[in-house]
């Protein structure tokens, strides 16, 4: 899976670097000072880097938890996402980051003690709010679990903040942190889900739908919350038909008491980050359909952002409460 591991030279003797590195018996070692020397410079291809991605070992210095972006939001007045890594392993097409990154290799922070540290200051400081963080935004939350063993390493610090919610944004079927475990009320895993039809074309390398679902099922069995995360939606030939089945059967194979909170979003872009996007896959029929510019963003026109999510709410609405249900905008 990976034939190089770049590590800096300041987390060397780190004992998660020597976690991680023993699980890759036969990967060639290259010690660097900074990740930036390899990470995201300029001239990289993150096409052809992502049929053969490195891993890079880093130290965060800083920025271990920021205000998540306007509408990435489940219903606290209070937002904050948090990396433990950079890039995916999974390859879909619609993802932001190939057009954030121009590097298709992964970034994996070992330094968790201080995440922990930034979000009790954080905590702290937002004490008389509604408050959620998020992880997933540079990353998916669990597709390298077995390899970092981050979840792991959270849980029980979120174990000892009920009042705060946490949410795991995967596409991943790794439930064994959760399922070895008593649930948390305050901890939701949120899984990214379109159909399955849509899903097979665009979501390579990740899990299938029907998978997910699954994984999702048995976490709810185990009194896990689960949270819906239908976004971005795609538009295209029959999406209505797509859709129905699609939202009917997860609400029919989730237990609806264990669906924390549904959203629902837009396809989008970052206008600048479309532009590399588009150059990576010029022919992708998805950057083909009806999108426009738009305040910055490249998305789908109003009228069609309003009609699927106002299409996929009227089901949603049949098996879960309207406080439950979310819009997230461009």
């Amino acid at each position: 899976m990976i034939e190089t591991i770049y590590i800096e030279k300041k987390i060397i003797n780190h004992p998660r670097t020597k976690l991680i590195l023993s699980k890759f018996k036969n990967a060639r070692h290259i010690e660097i000072n900074r990740y930036g020397e390899i990470f995201n410079k300029r001239n990289q291809n993150f096409r052809i880097q992502k049929n053969n991605p490195d891993l890079i070992l880093a130290f965060k210095n800083d920025s271990h938890v920021l205000p998540a972006p306007e509408g990435f939001g489940i219903g606290s007045s209070r937002n904050y996402y948090f990396s433990h890594m950079y890039n995916c392993i999974y390859d879909c097409r619609y993802c932001f980051l190939q057009g954030m990154y121009s590097s298709a290799n992964y970034v994996v922070f070992v330094n968790f003690e201080d995440f922990e540290t930034s979000l009790k200051k954080v905590i702290k400081e937002n004490s008389e709010n509604k408050t959620t963080f998020f992880s997933g935004y540079d990353c998916d939350s669990l597709a390298l679990e077995s390899i970092t063993g981050f979840a792991k390493y959270m849980l029980p610090f979120f174990k000892k903040y009920p009042q705060i919610d946490f949410e795991f944004r995967t596409k991943s079927i790794q439930t064994d942190p959760f399922l070895s475990q008593k649930p948390m009320k305050n901890v939701i895993i949120a899984y990214s889900l379109m159909p399955e039809l849509i899903s097979s074309s665009l979501d390579n390398k990740a899990p299938s739908i029907s998978k997910r679902i699954k994984a999702m099922s048995s976490l709810a069995s185990k009194g896990w919350k689960i949270g819906l995360r239908f976004d971005p939606l795609i538009h295209g030939r029959n999406w209505k038909v797509l859709y129905k089945e699609m939202l009917e059967n997860v609400y029919q194979s989730v237990p609806l008491v264990s669906i924390h909170s549904v959203s629902f979003g837009p396809l989008r872009f970052p206008k600048e980050m479309f532009k590399d996007i588009f150059k990576l896959y010029p022919n992708e029929p998805l950057f083909s359909g009806p999108l426009s510019n738009k305040k910055g963003m490249v998305a789908y026109d109003l009228k069609i952002e309003k009609e699927m999510a106002s299409f996929c709410k009227r089901i949603t609405k049949r098996y879960i409460h309207e406080n439950q249900i979310f819009q997230c905008s461009a």
